[in-house]
């Protein structure tokens, strides 16, 4: 049945140039969950990222945030997931999504890549597409060609706040997902009413 997450990857670009543009919006979630639990993220060589240990009741986990820019995501998650003989299928990638309003969060099991590189990396490098995905609404610039501009901007006052609150919500069933009670999680999240 359901499967604990052994591996929690944000996507992103590292570097204070990129900290706040929206395809960091892995990065930010990641980063949210272990100052809420109290974990350090620091460099990991063998990982090619900064990574922690998340252990609490039904909870044992690496956090990652690779180093390695967007691209080449898949170098960091399959050096870690080989690293501590962690299946695709027990690997939680947290991402930036366009075809979402801003704010809005999804998880997915498996799938595509759908034009993103980081997933499409990713699925290079384990050979496998069996991950699981949290998507976090980023919004469309309305133009494929304005996409790669838009995302390596960052949001308005507004959308940061959107996106924050979205990130909010998953921190709020985190510990649940995580442990593998994946469909009440999404229950949760896909049913729960948004707050200002």
């Amino acid at each position: 049945m359901a499967t604990p997450f052994r591996l929690i990857v944000g996507l992103g670009n590292p570097g204070p140039n990129y900290a706040a543009t929206r395809h960091n919006a892995g990065f930010w979630l990641v980063e949210a969950l272990a100052e809420r639990e109290g974990l350090g993220l620091s460099a990991d060589r063998k990982c090619h990222g900064k990574t922690a240990r998340w252990r609490r009741e039904g909870v044992d986990a690496h956090l990652l945030c690779p180093t390695t820019y967007m691209n080449h995501s898949g170098r960091a998650v399959s050096a870690c997931a080989r690293f501590h003989r962690i299946d695709p299928g027990a690997i939680l990638v947290v991402h930036d999504e366009i075809d979402l309003p801003a704010g809005s969060v999804r998880l997915k099991r498996g799938g595509g890549h759908g034009g993103h590189n980081g997933l499409r990396d990713i699925i290079a490098a384990l050979g496998s597409r069996d991950f699981a995905r949290i998507r976090i609404g980023v919004g469309h610039p309305g133009a494929s060609r304005e996409v790669i501009r838009y995302v390596l901007n960052g949001p308005s006052k507004a959308e940061r706040g959107a996106i924050d609150a979205g990130i909010d919500e998953l921190l709020g069933v985190f510990p649940a997902l995580v442990s593998g009670d994946w469909d009440r999680a999404q229950q949760i999240l896909h049913t729960q009413p948004r707050g200002e």
